[in-house]
């Protein structure tokens, strides 16, 4: 942070411009009104920078050491971890949101810290904003060394609904030595706002002693794939929807090998519509099927047919059985299983 910075407060609303120091704790912060306001730098997030380049490494870490920070301002190594040397595997990028209670007992009342986790050998450039309609704005901007997690935003449980959209934004590179070049990545991601009121949402993770919510920004060097979906694409999609005719029933399930072939003969797995037809021309329909099914199997001996007709009033039943009796005499029938079908269905054995 520095003279210039502009900055949001944490703890209240409001933001300003940096313009002193009073000791390495106090920045002095002018308001929209001009006033100065004395506020303790770990209640402040800088928001936008008047430099048009963000130090390197190099300067970054003289700064340092040269000047005290809080914890919002330093990549700080998370567990197990640390920025002296490269992790084997690091060279691939995974890279996470983490969202952390301040206090898991009170998680319906307490605050959250935004962190940023570079779980990755790569330097990050970046950007973490907030997304209403079609403008962003930046909540936090910088650079992230490698294995290294970073405070980016402190808010309250008031501010939730203006955290449901967020983009995070990353350049990787590596200072002085050769390296793989990575695609920039921008990510778009819609928060579920109501995980933040359930105490089981916040689960145990190799970053931080405490439990927390991760989002993935790049897993494996893949980023995250796009979250939200807008009101139009939603519209559009129940409008293609209309558009679609429903495809017509089977009139039988698939046949397995030497499996029995099942048949509905119930009006509605035969037609779509029925609108028009008599109940007499209904009846002939389904008789029409039957026999087309018999025709078709009628020189496989031993062949096993279900034809479910239903229990009803046994019009159809009695259809049936009348056109097995007159036109394949010679073919077996009985009822059907009755812990499959109940009294619904008659089963014919094919007999030549």
């Amino acid at each position: 942070m520095k003279i210039g910075d502009k900055v949001r407060f944490l703890s209240e609303v409001g933001e300003g411009r940096v313009v002193g120091f009073q000791g390495k704790d106090i920045a002095l912060v002018e308001d929209a009104d001009g006033f100065e306001i004395p506020m303790q730098i770990k209640e402040l997030v800088v928001v936008q920078t008047d430099e048009y380049n963000i130090p390197m490494p190099q300067q970054r870490q003289k700064k340092t050491e040269e000047t005290p920070h809080d914890k919002s301002d330093v990549a700080v190594p998370y567990r197990g971890k640390t920025t002296a040397s490269e992790i084997k595997g690091g060279d691939i990028l995974n890279v996470y949101l983490a969202y952390v209670p301040v206090d898991i007992k009170q998680v319906s009342t307490t605050p959250f810290e935004t962190y940023l986790v570079n779980d990755s050998n790569y330097y990050l450039y970046f950007t973490y904003a907030n997304i209403e309609n079609q403008s962003s704005m930046v909540r936090s901007q910088g650079l992230i060394e490698p294995n290294t997690k970073m405070l980016l935003d402190r808010f309250e449980k008031s501010q939730l609904n203006d955290l449901e959209r967020v983009a995070v934004q990353l350049i990787a590179f590596k200072d002085g030595k050769p390296y793989v070049l990575k695609p920039a990545v921008g990510v778009e991601l819609r928060i579920d706002v109501v995980k933040f009121y359930k105490l089981h949402t916040f689960q145990e993770n190799d970053f931080f002693e405490e439990p927390a919510l991760l989002y993935d920004i790049v897993r494996n060097d893949q980023p995250a794939k796009q979250l939200y979906v807008s009101a139009d694409d939603v519209k559009q999609a129940l409008l293609q929807k209309k558009d679609v005719q429903p495809a017509r029933k089977p009139v039988q399930k698939k046949e397995e090998r030497n499996a029995v072939l099942e048949v509905d003969l119930h009006i509605n797995a035969l037609l779509d519509n029925t609108h028009g037809l008599s109940n007499a021309d209904m009846l002939q329909y389904q008789l029409k099927k039957f026999v087309e099914v018999m025709e078709q199997y009628k020189h496989q001996q031993g062949k096993r047919i279900v034809f479910i007709h239903g229990k009803g009033e046994g019009v159809l039943r009695k259809a049936v059985l009348d056109e097995l009796r007159r036109k394949y005499p010679r073919c077996k029938w009985q009822d059907a299983s009755f812990q499959e079908y109940g009294f619904g269905a008659t089963q014919v054995t094919i007999h030549l």
